[in-house]
């Protein structure tokens, strides 16, 4: 049975928004400021390599296919080959290859597909489908990698009206000017 795995770019203050500045937001591109390190390359190729498909909410998944398809190397190999969800009630026509669009039944749609596969599913950025996700207690980790800024607005990974979703940290590391945080459900 496959794990749904969480990964987020965060700032301090808990902004999620628009980390590579695809979104042209004001302030988008705040990850790219800072230093990842060796380690942190590492653990995000690590991650996908242990991934056997993508999860995305629609303005990822669009940011995504925007940016990846005209890439080269490891990494946008394996993001362009790899089967890829895109929960949306929106998108009809998936360009992206080995796209499936998830348009009703999410909790049950991604619960099926947790015993299809046997690596992670990895859900990036996404953060309606997140909300979504750890309030349905599907989230089998949270990794957060911490960036050393403060944004002041933006969207943020956890809401106001969120269901709680007690969590542990299970490992925390540092990553060049960064700090990943990993997290997985309290028993």
């Amino acid at each position: 049975m496959g794990k749904l795995v969480v990964s987020q770019f965060i700032s301090i203050d808990g902004v999620v928004e628009d980390p590579g500045g695809s979104e042209e937001l004001s302030r988008g591109g705040w990850a790219f400021r800072f230093d990842r390190g060796d380690a942190g390359n590492t653990f995000k190729l690590e991650e996908l390599e242990s991934s056997d498909a993508l999860l995305l909410g629609r303005t990822t998944y669009e940011g995504f296919a925007a940016a990846w398809p005209e890439r080269e190397g490891e990494f946008a190999d394996k993001f362009n080959s790899m089967p890829k969800y895109v929960v949306s009630t929106t998108l009809r026509n998936p360009d992206w290859n080995n796209t499936t669009v998830v348009s009703d039944d999410v909790a049950g749609r991604v619960a099926a597909l947790k015993s299809e596969y046997q690596g992670d599913i990895l859900v990036n950025g996404s953060v309606q489908l997140v909300r979504t996700l750890l309030a349905e207690g599907l989230v089998d980790e949270l990794r957060l990698m911490v960036f050393p800024t403060v944004l002041g607005e933006g969207k943020r990974l956890f809401g106001d009206a969120d269901a709680e979703a007690p969590m542990r940290l299970a490992r925390s590391e540092p990553a060049g000017e960064t700090l990943i945080l990993i997290y997985e459900p309290a028993a």
